[in-house]
């Protein structure tokens, strides 16, 4: 099945994944880090819907004048327990194996 543009929802399946590997991955993330690795634009709405829909526990703290929002996932979560957007489904794979 060939995914097109409309199919998406507000970010690409290539920053959705950035961003599931990442948090998963233990790292901190922001917006610019966001525009550095995967030239994206929407990381807070891919937050929202992680938080939103998918229930992943992710922690924010807001830095610096510009009051920056970078994000992580809380300490000890089960990464196993998490349910993962359909672009990013491979991510559970590789971590059950």
């Amino acid at each position: 099945m060939t995914t097109t543009k409309q199919d998406r929802w507000f970010s690409s399946p290539t920053q959705v994944y950035w961003c599931c590997k990442a948090l998963i991955s233990g790292r901190v993330i922001s917006h610019r880090t966001e525009i550095r690795e995967v030239k994206g634009w929407r990381l807070g709405a891919i937050i929202h819907l992680l938080k939103s829909k998918y229930h992943w526990p992710i922690l924010v703290e807001y830095k610096g004048a510009e009051c920056v929002a970078h994000y992580r996932l809380a300490p000890g979560t089960a990464i196993a327990s998490l349910e993962f957007p359909p672009s990013a489904a491979s991510l559970a794979e590789d971590d059950a194996a």
